[in-house]
């Protein structure tokens, strides 16, 4: 067996890995969501509930303050970790994954394309002129974790390079998603803050550059790089993906370089604690309240159910057809459209960036809308995939 086998080999075992992870945290994730409902829900309980995520916790000391509320440190800190976790996911696929070659990467990166922009296109369409044209992030992002458990219930007919298609799309996706955080949903820039994460930013990717290996420097300057965001008026989970940056996968053995290491811890505290805790911390709405069909609510839906699957499909097929990229032989057209479907799992992204967007009746409208589009595009992806896709193969095979 070759070095480059063996390599191939390591990168699968990888995959295969992160697609299990991520399959089992998307059973948490629901779990822990019908969770919160049912709990909003209960007139006796849910005022205990809200009151908890609404309490501050945390401490002041001479000017250094550091006191949220529950929610807040699930949405700020907590989800600064699950960035930094994505972040190092990017760095890897970039440097020596998917990402690394530009003809594999093609494909998929064009797909995540046309599922980011044909669902704020139609947001856009449906609020334009209005007052809350400023949703359009809500519908652009799928959830990995659901879309992979989906995959995972549909057994083993589902080819290992359909994952492996939209574990990639997920990651493109995830860095856009990250760009339009930092670019649209920060409010105004504190300059004396900003320059002081850039310091510290620059100090630790010098760091790096200098060989520094030890992860624990890292961290410590991660704490003081979030600090800085945080109140740089820039959304804090942003530290957690240029920490991600500075991050070392440099090493005599790959797998054991501090990236790596790091990744390795962070994607089981991701899958299966942050992930399932925002949630439960967010989606606890009460569904018995009014509920208003208005352009949010169209336009995160039509996004999600039809401006997923079309423009990933749409977008892939003219890029084969005009000779941009190609489909793996492995895949027919039939498995990117029934990916499409599954990509209309917008969920956790999804609502954080609503958080971010809305306050109010109009946020537990906008987390009602994205939780009944993820349930729809979950059923019709997996009836696609149960009576049309399945039933043509064994057909063919007959």
């Amino acid at each position: 067996m070759n070095k480059t086998t063996r390599t191939n080999n390591r990168a699968l075992s990888a995959i295969k890995e992160f697609i299990s992870m991520e399959s089992f945290g998307g059973v948490l994730l629901l779990f822990t969501t019908i969770l919160a409902l049912i709990i909003a829900n209960v007139e006796s309980i849910a005022p205990i509930y809200h009151s908890f995520w609404n309490s501050s916790f945390g401490f002041v000391f001479e000017g250094f303050s550091a006191s949220l509320t529950m929610q807040k440190w699930v949405n700020d800190v907590l989800m600064a970790i699950f960035f930094l976790s994505i972040g190092l996911e990017i760095k890897k696929e970039m440097l020596i994954g998917n990402l690394a070659n530009a003809k594999k990467a093609a494909f998929p990166i064009i797909a995540a394309f046309g599922g980011m922009i044909l669902p704020i296109c139609i947001y856009f369409s449906v609020n334009f002129g209005g007052e809350y044209t400023h949703g359009f992030g809500i519908p652009m992002a799928t959830d990995i974790a659901f879309a992979l458990g989906i995959i995972l219930l549909l057994g083993k007919r589902v080819p290992i390079e359909l994952k492996i298609f939209l574990v990639t799309l997920a990651v493109v996706d995830d860095l856009g998603a990250i760009v339009i955080i930092a670019l649209f949903y920060s409010g105004g820039i504190e300059i004396s803050y900003l320059l002081s994460a850039i310091f510290v930013f620059l100090a630790l990717f010098s760091l790096n550059r200098f060989g520094i290996k030890s992860i624990t420097v890292y961290i410590i300057g991660g704490i003081f790089l979030w600090y800085f965001v945080h109140h740089s008026g820039i959304h804090a989970t942003i530290a957690g993906v240029l920490l991600a940056f500075t991050v070392p996968l440099r090493a005599e053995i790959i797998s054991r370089s501090p990236l790596m290491r790091l990744e390795r811890t962070l994607n089981p505290l991701s899958a299966y604690f942050i992930m399932p805790v925002f949630a439960f911390a967010n989606a606890g709405v009460t569904i018995g309240g009014e509920f208003a069909i208005n352009s949010i609510t169209i336009g995160v839906f039509l996004g999600l159910v039809v401006g997923k699957p079309l423009g990933i499909f749409l977008f892939t097929f003219l890029s084969e057809k005009f000779g941009i990229a190609k489909k793996h032989e492995n895949l027919s057209w039939m498995h990117i459209l029934g990916a499409g479907f599954l990509g209309g799992i917008g969920f956790t992204m999804s609502i954080f960036i609503a958080t971010l967007t809305f306050g109010g009746s109009l946020l537990a409208e906008a987390k009602i809308t994205i939780m009944v589009s993820s349930l729809i595009a979950t059923i019709i992806g997996v009836l696609f995939f149960k009576f049309v896709l399945f039933k043509v193969k064994k057909t063919k095979e007959i």
